[in-house]
């Protein structure tokens, strides 16, 4: 059976979005060919209008919306800078909405979450969305269960993924589904990528944004950095803060969403990651980082990143 997979296309559309899914249904019709076998998958792009500019200014050729009743297996919807103007759309609202009754499953890659908690596709859902645009799309839609660190999630038929690259892991789930790991994992050496990439994408992103509209504890965030290699407890905080530790505590966890000890740790982490990148010592990262000991680190960094200090070195060190 030939799966008809349709990718919805517009102005300012990420490049990546689009390539990188298509290239795992293209190689994984490349295997089965070769293996006598025939190809699982139909692929093409579709859009209201034609030729669409990417926003690296890469022009795409794509096929009109159809507006038919044919069944179709995968609807998947890319993210880029034109998705917000794509969400005030009434007319391609309305063709998601109809084209989606036709399809097995849907998906998304990086912000192209947007349009499809727009559609009201994700309520009360499990989703991702790329790094930079989780906050933003908790306020907008926070009847979604948004999941901001997996690299993809899978809620029955809805598939929503990460930012960019990993619309890439995101179609390699889906061929996992469709064909099989053995499959799977021969398209992944093919292309020189992970079946299944190790940790989520915090390892990819700064560990926090500390800016907020209000600025209000910008001068404790900068004594923070500063004083990250000493020991800082909640009372020096509070200090600096010019506050009562309690009182600092529950206006902190009002502005920002967790508490001020929860930040240190995330600077920390940070800067930790740095150093490893620089093929430091995990014990010199331990240590210029705050969190004194390797074991201490050891467990903090797996528990966020969901991978050793000493794994993140060797990946992305140098």
């Amino acid at each position: 059976m030939t799966r008809r997979i349709e990718i919805l296309t517009y102005d300012a559309v990420q490049v990546l979005d689009i390539t990188g899914p298509m290239q795992v249904f293209a190689s994984a019709n490349e295997q089965l060919i070769a293996a006598g076998k025939t190809a699982a998958y139909e692929i093409e792009t579709v859009s209201a209008l034609s030729p669409v500019k990417s926003s690296s200014g890469l022009a795409l050729l794509a096929g009109p919306l159809p507006n038919d009743d044919s069944v179709i297996d995968t609807l998947l919807v890319p993210g880029g800078y034109g998705i917000d103007r794509l969400c005030e759309d009434a007319e391609i609202l309305g063709w998601l909405t109809a084209r989606a009754t036709n399809a097995r499953r849907i998906a998304s890659v990086c912000s192209g979450a947007f349009l499809l908690a727009t559609a009201g596709f994700l309520d009360g859902k499990q989703a991702a969305t790329h790094w930079q645009r989780c906050a933003e799309f908790k306020r907008r839609f926070p009847e979604v269960r948004l999941k901001a660190d997996p690299i993809y999630v899978q809620d029955g038929s809805l598939w929503t993924s990460a930012g960019v690259t990993a619309g890439i892991d995101l179609a390699l789930a889906l061929v996992q589904e469709d064909l099989g790991r053995e499959l799977a994992l021969q398209v992944a050496r093919q292309l020189v990528v992970f079946l299944k990439r190790p940790g989520g994408q915090s390892q990819f992103s700064a560990a926090l944004t500390l800016q907020n509209d209000s600025g209000r504890f910008d001068q404790l965030h900068a004594w923070m950095i500063e004083n990250l290699q000493n020991p800082i407890t909640l009372n020096d905080m509070a200090e600096q803060a010019v506050m009562s530790p309690r009182t600092l505590s529950r206006h902190y966890k009002k502005e920002t969403g967790r508490s001020p000890m929860r930040t240190l740790e995330e600077l920390r982490l940070d800067q930790a990651r740095q150093l490893l990148e620089q093929d430091r010592p995990v014990a010199q990262a331990a240590s210029r980082s705050g969190f004194g000991t390797e074991e201490t680190l050891r467990q903090a960094f797996q528990r966020r990143f969901g991978v050793s200090p000493q794994a993140y070195r060797e990946r992305f060190s140098g």
